[in-house]
């Protein structure tokens, strides 16, 4: 009996952290602030958003008008299509962190993670609706189509930088500066992770022409 309460209650918060990204969407100042701060959000809950976010992406390869998305499937990864999403927010998450520590940050790594993904809710809520919708709109319509894509993308931006200024406890122009410091910092680490990897390939194709060497020799 007391298991299932416990487990019932673990429920209860779960779905309240979920539902608080809608807040957090229409009211992200408070809602940010909240989310860490009153400790209103979840990781699991942050989880759910990022792996809806991926679930849309890969549900508008197929089911998107051709209108809108052209996909030519023989050259389509889905494992590096899905990456696209996790690798910058993995990049953007170390990125920050590492910044903002550095100048006073508030925020933790696990805080800027969940703060990131609730930042995304706008893109299922409004990408997977966009998919019928690109079904039954005509060509004279299209540009409606065009806008509420590209407004979706632009509320999730505002929402991360409303998120990080929360967390952080910045005021607005630092948490501008220290945004385009991460997207800086991201490049950097994909020039280093680039070179680790070209050293690494260097090292292994030395290491089996000299391997093929000696068995040549002997």
């Amino acid at each position: 009996m007391l298991a299932s309460l416990k487990k019932k209650e673990t429920y209860s918060r779960y779905f309240a952290s979920l539902k608080f990204s809608l807040y957090c969407i229409t009211h992200p100042l408070d809602g940010f602030w909240d989310l860490t701060h009153e400790k209103r959000g979840s990781l699991a809950a942050a989880n759910t958003i990022l792996f809806l976010t991926l679930l849309v992406r890969i549900l508008k390869l197929p089911y998107t008008s051709f209108m809108f998305m052209m996909v030519y499937w023989e050259g389509i990864n889905i494992f590096l299509y899905l990456a696209s999403v996790v690798f910058p927010l993995a990049l953007w998450g170390v990125g920050n962190w590492g910044l903002t520590t550095l100048f006073d940050g508030k925020g933790t790594l696990k805080q800027v993670y969940m703060a990131t993904c609730y930042g995304l809710t706008p893109y299922p809520l409004l990408q997977l609706p966009m998919i019928f919708l690109s079904n039954v709109i005509t060509a004279e319509e299209a540009e409606f189509y065009v806008v509420l894509g590209s407004f979706s993308m632009l509320w999730v931006g505002v929402l991360i930088v409303a998120a990080m200024m929360e967390i952080h406890e910045y005021k607005m122009g630092k948490t501008v500066l220290f945004t385009i410091a991460t997207v800086f910092a991201m490049l950097v680490m994909v020039f280093i992770l680039l070179l680790f990897f070209s050293m690494i390939s260097q090292g292994v194709s030395y290491f089996i022409s000299l391997y093929r060497e000696i068995i040549f020799r002997l």
